[in-house]
C-alpha cells in the first residue's frame, strides 16, 4: 500500500517547479514585434520566498528559455534555474548530484508529457488541477488550483504547515 502525500511531505526537502502551466497559466501572450510575455501568480512567489528563506532548495527546470521568467525568479532568490531543458530527467539528476540529495526528499510539480519522467523518480509528484490526464495519474497530490492560479503556493504552504514551519511569523521582506 502506498503513503499518502501528507505521510510524504515530512521528508521534503527539494522542491522542483516547472514553469509554464505550473508558475503561469500556461498561456503565452505574443507582442506585435514577437516578444513572448507570460503572468505568474504573487502568492506563489511569496511561498517560494518563504521556502527559501526557510531554507528549503528551490530548483526551476523548464522548456522554455524566457529570460523574463529567470529574472523575475531570481529575484525571488531563486538560483537552481533550468530554462530550455528539452530532456529534463539531464538536468535533474545534474542538480540531484550538485545538491546531493535524494529524490525521496524532492516535491516535483508538473504539468504535461515533458514532466512524466521526472515526476516518476521522485517522492511526491504533484500537479495543477488543469495538469494533463496523463501527469495527473502518476501525481500523488493534485492542487485545487489551476497552473498560475496558486497551485505553487498550496503546495509549499502544505509542506511548510506539516513539518510545523508555516506560522505566518517571517522577517523577510516580500515582493
Amino acid at each position: 500500500m502506498s503513503k499518502s502525500y501528507k505521510e510524504i511531505m515530512p521528508q521534503i526537502s527539494t522542491f522542483i517547479f516547472d514553469v509554464d502551466g505550473v508558475l503561469t497559466n500556461g498561456i503565452v501572450h505574443i507582442s506585435t514585434t514577437g516578444e513572448l510575455t507570460r503572468a505568474m501568480n504573487i502568492k506563489d512567489g511569496y511561498a517560494l520566498k518563504t521556502a527559501i528563506d526557510l531554507g528549503y532548495n528551490i530548483c526551476i527546470i523548464s522548456g522554455g528559455a524566457n529570460e523574463g521568467v529567470r529574472k523575475r525568479l531570481e529575484g525571488l532568490g531563486i538560483n537552481d534555474i533550468y530554462l530550455g531543458a528539452h530532456n529534463k530527467m539531464f538536468q535533474f539528476k545534474e542538480y540531484l548530484e550538485i545538491k546531493n540529495i535524494s529524490p525521496n526528499e524532492i516535491l516535483y510539480m508538473g504539468d504535461d508529457i515533458p514532466d512524466f519522467p521526472v515526476m516518476k523518480e521522485v517522492g511526491l509528484a504533484c500537479c495543477p488541477k488543469d495538469a494533463v490526464p496523463e501527469i495527473q495519474e502518476i501525481s500523488l497530490y493534485i492542487s485545487h488550483f489551476k497552473g498560475g492560479f496558486g497551485c505553487v503556493r498550496d503546495v509549499i504552504e502544505q509542506v511548510l504547515k506539516v513539518q510545523g514551519k508555516w506560522n505566518g511569523q517571517f522577517d523577510a521582506k516580500y515582493d
